[in-house]
């Protein structure tokens, strides 16, 4: 705080109490100011610090919502690679498993040849004997 010199005239007039009494007017009016002051910046500060708290949150906001999208579509192009490759590994077993029934009723016709050629020699075999042992 400063310190306040009362003119020698002031003095003079107002005498030594005067003196303390206007000294103490002014600091009181100084203290007033003061208080006064910092009581507007003070509500100015809070304004400018309310004012970017809600622009922080819209900001926030407008970037979650980005994000969201973003990952939203991400998602989707996730959603399609995994469905076209299920479709593909779904007709490839298809195909596989169609090859292994034409491959296994290849065999069972072939097994089913021999079979038959088998039987027709054994009843031939038998025939012979039979006739053989007349």
């Amino acid at each position: 705080m400063a310190i306040l010199t009362v003119p020698k005239v002031l003095r003079e007039k107002l005498g030594d109490e005067g003196v303390e009494a206007l000294i103490a007017l002014l600091n009181e009016a100084a203290h007033h100011e003061r208080n006064n002051l910092l009581g507007i910046l003070e509500e100015r500060f809070e304004r400018r610090v309310t004012e970017e708290g809600k622009r922080l949150d819209n900001r926030i906001a407008e970037e979650v919502a980005k994000l969201d999208r973003r990952i939203t579509e991400e998602v989707a192009k996730l959603d399609r690679r995994i469905t076209e490759e299920v479709a593909k590994l779904d007709r490839r077993i298809t195909e596989e498993v169609s090859r292994l029934e034409v491959t296994l009723s290849e065999r069972y016709a072939s097994l089913v040849r021999w079979m038959f050629i088998f039987w027709a020699g054994q009843i031939g075999v038998i025939v012979a004997l039979f006739a053989l042992l007349r």
